[in-house]
């Protein structure tokens, strides 16, 4: 064998291994049970709390607190869900006045990473809402985990998770709505989820 083949051969089987050494190890893959998880949100009308929820998305969700680098969180929301126990406000919510919905009918977040803290874990990624994307972090706590009871294999989860952001960071409320005299401009997410996964 000549060098220069020789030489190929090494610098072939080297990128090879490296490759092969740095290669991404997904963290187990949850189910999300919609029907016993919530988004909602908490924002002041005046100097009242009003409260209120989205209720169609879509997450994908791979966690292991044991593989931390190999867990992932990605959410996409669908605006036009948002709910507040009002039709009239909720279509107001909607239009172009606050987040357009068909303009940019979905929000989403996905994660950068997710660290271990003392109270639990964050995830650290890219939250869009309207045409913005910023990077937030989710504080969040494993409630519990265990065996469903009433199918064999398959392991439970639910996790609860909140933070704050400012609407008009994003863009949501514009023209004589970007005040915040009517309308406050921090607004408190919560996510609870329950989730399930073969074993």
């Amino acid at each position: 064998m000549n060098k220069t083949l020789l030489r190929t051969t090494q610098i072939a089987f080297i990128a090879f291994l490296f490759s092969f050494s740095t290669t991404k190890v997904l963290a187990p893959a949850w189910k999300i049970d919609s029907s016993h998880s919530k988004i909602s949100f908490e924002i002041n009308h005046f100097f009242t709390p009003v409260e209120g929820f989205f209720n169609e998305y879509t997450g994908e969700l791979a966690f292991d607190k044991a593989d931390l680098e190999g867990s992932s969180v990605h959410f996409t929301v669908q605006v036009a869900s948002v709910k507040t126990d009002s039709e009239k406000r909720d279509k107001h919510l909607q239009s172009a006045d606050f987040f357009d919905a068909k303009k940019f009918p979905e929000m989403k977040f996905v994660s950068k990473s997710i660290s271990k803290t003392d109270n639990g874990y964050i995830a650290k990624g890219n939250l869009t809402i309207r045409d913005v994307t910023k990077i937030v972090e989710v504080p969040f706590k494993v409630l519990g985990t265990g065996d469903h009871p009433m199918k064999k294999g398959v392991e439970i989860m639910a996790i609860k998770a909140g933070f704050k952001i400012n609407r008009n960071d994003y863009g949501v409320g514009t023209g004589s709505w970007a005040a915040t005299a009517v309308v406050g401009d921090e607004v408190t997410i919560k996510i609870v989820i329950e989730a399930n996964r073969k074993k």
